[in-house]
């Protein structure tokens, strides 16, 4: 099973704010169990926790630093700790206020007023006023350089100016900024060396108790709501697709996010509903920038374009995802929802059928030659590339096989290896790699800018060897064409001006091709009906009910209840 990714983003606007969607993680008051009171699907349900897939990672490092996007763990990330809105990447609608009331721009762009909900309280007791969102929105890695003074006149009012404008970072500032309360995180120096474990936040829950194996998250009494009706909720640790579906098969855990290539086997019973989102790009990340340290031929650009042509993305969706996947576009627009802002049809979608004598073109005409074996090179050494994906996440294996495959028949060689979870993520964010399958994070709402701004700004990016300070750039992309157009684009509400930046950047990644789309991920959430209520449906998409996700989890959580109460 696998998460889009840690795909936390981590920071914001041009540096502002600890962006994230999810990450690794796993709770429990006990143990789970084949058998007993948390394994026993007879059991009713408002008489046990709500039990849900933590991630794959066993042992689970206890992790509740909202500032470790990818190592804290998934209830962090919205159950825990809140932004001040919650912007449904499903939908068009406006967002939903959280801590927040209102807020609204001036003119210019340059000065965001925030009004919070009165009477609000930190899950310690302690009141929770406009001072906690002005200094959560200037601390550590969520200050933003643009960032002139965060005024507070009243408790419900923040007043927030900066030097640029931030129209265009609405999603990233009020939606992927956590609020931490400022009586704790003040005497925090070093906010990335605590493990947080007993976090103080906003949410509808609290952490209760933790293991290795599980850990359970209990409802908060303080939560400006009210305490959820769902009264405990224990994330458990797993280790492969296949435990996963065997344990929902079987009742004995009751939401995940998970590839399972036939859905009708576990949802056949009538117990267990899916959905299926397709929203987020799975990609070759290369390490693309030689400049700043990566090392490889997949820092020529011409590979990357060779391998882009020699790749069957048609014949991957059909036997790494079962034909539950979707195509992605090289223009990083989610289709059809981000219509409006594709510059070239052409770029609505990457070529789907492979054409290897289309790569060897490119690679001849930038020099390189086969060997006796059949496999281009250059000066003698023939290119090798090792592509890696995390053990158990089987339609990522699969599809780095294929394109092993398929970029053979056209003479390149790329080597399909599985590794563990800490030793695929570690790699991808300090550049220690060539290719890794990766899974990129859609933009919140319907406008790709999040996209550009973190993953492909050279703010957003580090020199190999250290992880980036803001963003997921970990590409290392660097284009001075694309970080003036993504500037441009923050800059403006007019749409024809921000129609023009996007051409740019389009036209762009879509040449360089720091990450190669392969797939727009089938991104399946199969949850309980049976035993609990509220889930979102096809007809009722009030949030994306994938449990890693961050906010949109502890939306559904707090819509849920006990069947029958």
């Amino acid at each position: 099973m696998h998460h889009p990714t840690h795909h936390l983003a981590k920071a914001l606007v041009a540096g502002s704010a600890a962006l994230t969607l999810l990450l690794a993680g796993c709770s429990g008051s006990q143990q789970p169990s084949a058998s007993g009171d948390s394994g026993d699907p007879a059991k009713p349900a408002a008489g046990r926790p709500l039990r849900v897939w933590g991630g794959n990672t066993t042992p689970i490092a206890e992790n509740f630093n909202p500032f470790n996007i990818d190592t804290a763990l998934y209830p962090t990330f919205g159950a825990i700790y809140e932004p001040l809105f919650f912007f449904n990447q499903l939908v068009a609608d406006p967002p939903v206020g959280l801590i927040g009331d209102s807020y609204q721009y001036s003119a210019d762009g340059k000065v965001l007023t925030i009004t919070i909900k009165p009477g609000q309280k930190w899950n310690d007791g302690e009141p929770l006023t406009s001072a906690d969102v002005a200094f959560s929105l200037g601390y550590g890695p969520n200050h933003d350089a643009a960032m002139v003074s965060a005024e507070t006149p009243d408790d419900t009012t923040a007043i927030i100016t900066y030097t640029e404008p931030r129209f265009t970072s609405a999603s990233l500032i009020l939606g992927s900024t956590w609020i931490i309360p400022q009586h704790i995180w003040a005497d925090v120096t070093d906010y990335l060396a605590d493990t947080n474990a007993n976090p103080v936040g906003s949410g509808p829950y609290l952490v209760k108790s933790f293991t290795e194996a599980a850990y359970t998250i209990a409802a908060n009494p303080n939560f400006r709501d009210g305490a959820p009706a769902v009264t405990e909720v224990q994330y458990l640790g797993l280790d492969s697709n296949q435990s996963g579906q065997d344990l929902l098969a079987t009742g004995k855990i009751d939401w995940v996010g998970q590839f399972i290539a036939n859905p009708d086997a576990v949802t056949g019973g009538g117990r267990i509903a899916t959905m299926n989102e397709q929203q987020d790009p799975t990609v070759i990340l290369t390490c693309a920038n030689a400049d700043l340290g990566c090392k490889g031929a997949q820092t020529d650009v011409a590979v990357r374009q060779a391998l882009n042509l020699a790749i069957g993305r048609s014949t991957i969706r059909e036997k790494a995802f079962a034909g539950l996947a979707g195509e992605a576009s090289p223009a990083f627009a989610l289709l059809p929802r981000d219509a409006e802002w594709l510059s070239d049809q052409s770029l609505a979608t990457s070529p789907q059928q492979a054409d290897a004598a289309a790569a060897a073109a490119i690679l001849e005409a930038a020099g390189y030659a086969k060997d006796g074996e059949g496999f281009y090179g250059k000066a003698g050494k023939a290119i090798e590339l090792d592509l890696i994906s995390p053990d158990g996440w089987t339609d990522y294996n699969d599809a780095a096989k294929l394109i092993s495959e398929q970029a053979a028949a056209a003479g390149i060689r790329v080597n399909a290896r599985t590794v563990s979870e800490a030793e695929y993520w570690t790699p991808i964010s300090t550049g220690d790699f060539q290719l890794v399958m990766y899974g990129i994070t859609q933009s919140l709402v319907a406008d790709p800018y999040s996209n550009y701004d973190q993953y492909f700004q050279t703010a957003s990016t580090a020199k190999v060897g250290e992880e980036p300070p803001r963003g997921q750039n970990y590409a290392r992309y660097s284009n001075p064409k694309v970080d003036q157009a993504v500037k441009a684009a923050a800059a403006t509400q007019d749409e024809a001006s921000k129609k023009a930046a996007y051409a740019t950047i389009q036209a762009e990644i879509a040449r360089d091709l720091p990450y190669i789309p392969v797939v727009l991920n089938a991104s399946q959430a199969f949850f309980n009906t049976a035993d609990f209520t509220g889930w979102p449906s096809d007809t009722d998409k009030y949030a994306d009910p994938l449990p890693y996700l961050s906010t949109a989890s502890a939306i559904v959580l707090a819509h849920l209840k006990p069947a029958g109460a």
